[in-house]
């Protein structure tokens, strides 16, 4: 730091796993580089940026898991956010007193009730970051819940007595405001530095890479000849060290998730269903897809065992996991995206449409009421409202793929709306916009 006498402390919560919430991730990594020394609370399933990793002002106080017991739903609710609130607690005693706390919503239970006890005994300030309503998201499993309507009013009676608060859509803020006087000040993701385009070198070397592990980026006989030197379904190196994209490549479609009941892959797989008709009826016209699904989560393997029932010819699936270096290559490397995340509030943007846009990636992406802040329909994307209308789209953007010169100035017109999406970057807007908040 340039002035330790400038340095000053903050805290950041996430009640799940540091390492799946990339935006908590890029709060921290700000606050470090602006003069703060961060204490970093949360649960480590999967590593964290490499840079909160080996910082030396980030401490990260990780959270021990709520055991595995076999009790009813509602007791090991109970017990579990008994669990948490003393494990919180416990660690907010024990770390240096911030400046503020800087926590993510949801889950309100117990994080916010916790978090706004130690603000109001250690007089210091709490700063909510509303990704999304913990209600809500109960009510996707358990509509009639009283858990949903307690949750409700946890978020409500607690929300409105913060400090202040940071959100992610100008639909939110009006909500928060409208439904429970809650002031914050709307803070859009955007990509951070590493979700960007890369080279032709770079894709190749991903491919290469990738195929030792998933057999869709493997050729299934060697191409290897006197001019080419490396080969790959997508890329060939020839021998004076030139790289290449294939004129016969399959089509690449990618989209993530965290496997969870927001997103029904459903509609995908039926629109896939619907490609490989297409493309068996017209396979001059059509190209082979490979469709990579990312992430972690409960419905993976239910929808792993869906996948394997297909018997596509035109189609392949695979569902691998990504480490953080190559995620974002892979983006950039792919034709088009995939969004399905739907919000169960209808009030948040999904990260993923930020991070493809940030690689220069459009994106099919599943309506709802404020997707428009994000994706404009036949300017950086498209938006859906069920699965014959992805088919559909898929079906135009790799029709006579990849040299289709009737689409050549649409596309053209894409990529310069996400150029243009991609000249503001997280670093940039969140020193403008949270910043100054967090300063205050």
């Amino acid at each position: 730091m340039s002035d330790k006498s400038k340095v000053q402390n903050a805290c950041v919560i996430v009640l799940g796993d540091i390492g799946r919430s990339p935006r908590m991730q890029y709060h921290v990594k700000s606050l470090s580089e602006n003069d703060f020394s961060v204490d970093f609370i949360g649960y480590v399933q999967s590593p964290p940026l490499e840079e909160i990793r080996t910082s030396p002002n980030i401490r990260i106080h990780e959270l021990n898991p709520f055991p595995e017991l076999e009790l009813p739903n509602i007791l090991k609710y109970i017990f579990k956010t008994m669990w948490q609130a003393l494990g919180l607690l416990i660690t907010l005693i024990s770390i240096r007193k911030p400046k503020f706390i800087l926590c993510q919503n949801p889950p309100a239970i117990p994080a916010i009730i916790v978090a706004y006890l130690y603000c109001l005994l250690a007089r210091t300030k709490l700063i909510i970051d509303w990704h999304n309503y913990t209600y809500s998201i109960l009510a996707l499993e358990s509509p009639d819940s009283p858990i949903v309507r307690i949750a409700e009013k946890v978020e409500a009676f607690f929300g409105a007595r913060a400090a202040g608060g940071f959100c992610v859509t100008k639909a939110m803020k009006d909500d928060l405001y409208n439904h429970w006087n809650v002031r914050a000040t709307v803070l859009y993701d955007r990509p951070p530095h590493q979700f960007q385009s890369i080279s032709i070198q770079d894709r190749h070397n991903l491919f290469l890479r990738l195929g030792e592990s998933v057999s869709a980026f493997r050729l299934t006989q060697d191409e290897v000849g006197e001019d080419i030197v490396e080969c790959t379904p997508f890329t060939t190196k020839h021998r004076n060290g030139e790289i290449r994209l294939r004129d016969s490549r399959p089509g690449l479609l990618v989209s993530s998730t965290s496997w969870t009941p927001d997103e029904d892959f459903s509609i995908l797989l039926s629109a896939l269903d619907q490609y490989e008709r297409d493309a068996l009826k017209q396979p001059l016209h059509y190209p082979d897809l490979v469709c990579i699904i990312t992430g972690k989560g409960p419905l993976k393997e239910k929808y792993r065992q869906i996948v394997n029932s297909k018997t596509w010819k035109k189609v392949k699936l695979e569902m691998p996991w990504l480490e953080n270096e190559h995620y974002p290559k892979l983006l950039a490397s792919s034709d088009l995206g995939v969004c399905l995340h739907y919000s169960s509030s209808g009030l948040d943007l999904p990260m993923k449409v930020v991070d493809m846009f940030g690689c220069g990636l459009p994106v099919c992406a599943i309506h709802f009421d404020c997707i428009d802040e994000l994706v404009k329909h036949g300017e950086n994307g498209f938006i859906f409202q069920h699965h014959q209308e992805l088919a559909d789209q898929i079906g135009r953007w790799f029709y006579d793929f990849p040299s289709n010169i009737a689409l050549a100035n649409m596309k053209q017109d894409i990529q310069k709306h996400l150029k243009q999406f991609q000249t503001l970057r997280w670093n940039e807007n969140w020193k403008n916009i949270a910043l100054p908040v967090l300063k205050n």
